[in-house]
């Protein structure tokens, strides 16, 4: 076997010298992106009972008002994006509208927030696996216990198939991305069989207080469960991270938004399917493991590992989709100098960061085996899911925020222009950087002690602390020592002066 050729030297930021990726997706790619990294199987299979642990049946109404601001965040990155189409996006366009500072900062932490979901969502790809194992009578491997409930022993399944994904998003992700609509396809057929079975056959009454939000019992409930919805939706914005492949910056923006309106769709039919198939206690019972319950409880084998099957693509898909932007954000930050030179490094036969991507799955495998401190795999995931649930808030809001300054002259032009590119970003960005604050400062006040677990409030803050801080201490680094230019300027640098090399086609 032959050896695989060596990676290229970092590009010279100002070059100029040629397009930076081949321009060939088109919507149905975004789509596909969008769709795939939003992974709305996996988030309705542990979404639902991590949900339904905070804020009780709610969730159908939390999901309907968490779109919202959402919807506004959306119309802001595709405004944006038709003014600036640039792979590293928010990180760019808050840099340009705010000041470098939070604009490395939204950088910063869209991609933290995207590692940890690979970390995370590699025991769950585990966790389902060890399930498989079991059904077929595998119960323990050399003496150890197989538990899909196991933190440790989930992560370690799940790290092999994370190093599978990797190489498949080194090697070339066009014909990937092609078959991760395919196991979209596949995702949604079961997702929305299964949900529309339980929807007319459930024992639950429909409720109508399901949908009435002052049910749920405090300001700190209702912050911590709109959080969590957001991420819900959080992963539309991947289809961003690839405009600059895009044959129109257009059908970036297309494709994150049809993701996004589908995905709304999905969470309140399957939101609503779940409540009247499970009860309250079954829902906070079975946590990351409801979707399977859900196949077990309305039909027999075979049929009942069809969502079992589903769940494992959408996470495989999920981590793949979420590569992606993840090594493109940090190639835009890296030919801004904003980061080392590792992250510009381009694969000469296959034209993708493939120096970065093994970096970002190296560093979420380091985050997943520290993530064993948790034992329980639901504490660790609703851990996990609130601390990225804060940070995509911040970057959410900041972008939004960017907008509005952006296109403030729209204030002379009309009161819709005014609406749409000022007044609905600055109201979405500010909705979820006030849920956000609300939220932390709630975590501050719960408990007198740390402890790791996520019913302690300093431990919960202290993840997101931790990665805004480190970030602030990051972009330090790039301000007096990289001596980038970003932050004498602000700018980012533009997406035509790096060149790729014309091989492969990727996503």
């Amino acid at each position: 076997m032959s050896s695989a050729p060596p990676l290229s030297s970092p590009p010279n930021p100002s070059a100029g010298s040629g397009p930076a990726l081949r321009r060939s997706l088109g919507v149905v790619d975004g789509i596909a992106i969008a769709a795939s990294s939003t992974a709305a199987t996996t988030s309705i299979a542990i979404g639902m009972g991590t949900i339904a642990t905070v804020v009780g049946l709610q969730a159908p109404v939390l999901l309907l008002l968490a779109f919202l601001p959402v919807l506004g965040i959306a119309t802001a990155y595709a405004r944006l994006n038709r003014s600036e189409p640039n792979m590293g996006n928010g990180y760019v366009w808050v840099g340009k509208s705010l000041g470098p500072w939070p604009g490395f900062l939204t950088g910063w932490v869209t991609l933290v927030g995207s590692i940890i979901f690979c970390a995370y969502t590699s025991a769950i790809m585990g966790s389902v696996v060890l399930i498989f194992a079991n059904k077929a009578g595998l119960h323990s491997l050399a003496g150890m216990a197989l538990d899909p409930t196991s933190t440790g022993v989930s992560t370690a399944v799940g790290l092999v198939i994370l190093l599978a994904v990797t190489a498949m998003a080194v090697t070339g992700m066009r014909a990937v991305a092609r078959f991760q609509f395919a196991l979209l396809v596949f995702e949604y057929a079961v997702l929305l069989g299964f949900c529309g079975w339980a929807l007319v056959t459930g024992d639950h009454a429909f409720s109508l207080s399901w949908f009435n939000p002052f049910e749920i019992s405090s300001g700190t409930t209702f912050a911590q469960g709109m959080v969590l919805a957001v991420f819900f939706y959080w992963g539309w914005d991947a289809a961003f991270s690839v405009t600059e492949e895009t044959k129109s910056p257009g059908d970036a923006a297309r494709g994150g938004l049809i993701a996004l309106f589908a995905m709304l769709g999905l969470f309140l039919f399957a939101s609503v399917a779940f409540q009247r198939e499970m009860s309250l206690g079954e829902l906070v019972q079975n946590g990351p493991q409801a979707l399977p319950y859900l196949g077990e409880k309305l039909a027999a084998e075979p049929w009942a590992t069809l969502p079992l099957v589903a769940l494992m693509f959408s996470a495989v898909a999920s981590v793949q989709a979420t590569l992606i932007p993840t090594a493109r954000g940090l190639l835009a930050m890296g030919r801004d100098r904003t980061m080392g030179p590792l992250w510009t490094r381009i694969h000469p036969r296959y034209g993708t960061p493939a120096a970065g991507t093994v970096a970002v799955m190296t560093i979420a495998a380091v985050i997943a085996l520290l993530a064993v401190a948790i034992p329980k795999l639901s504490d660790m995931l609703l851990a996990a899911v609130n601390a990225i649930g804060l940070i995509v808030a911040l970057y959410y809001g900041l972008t939004a925020l960017g907008c509005a300054v952006r296109f403030r002259s729209a204030l002379r032009e009309g009161a819709r222009e005014a609406l749409l590119a000022v007044g609905v970003p600055a109201a979405s960005g500010l909705v979820l950087l006030g849920l956000g604050g609300y939220l932390g400062y709630s975590y501050l006040t719960m408990s007198d002690h740390f402890e790791l677990s996520p019913d302690n409030g300093w431990f919960m803050f202290s993840l997101p602390a931790v990665i805004v801080l480190v970030g602030l201490g990051m972009a330090a680094v790039a301000k007096y020592v990289r001596h980038s230019p970003y932050f004498t300027t602000g700018r980012g640098t533009d997406a035509e002066s790096l060149t790729l090399p014309m091989g492969r086609t990727t996503v």
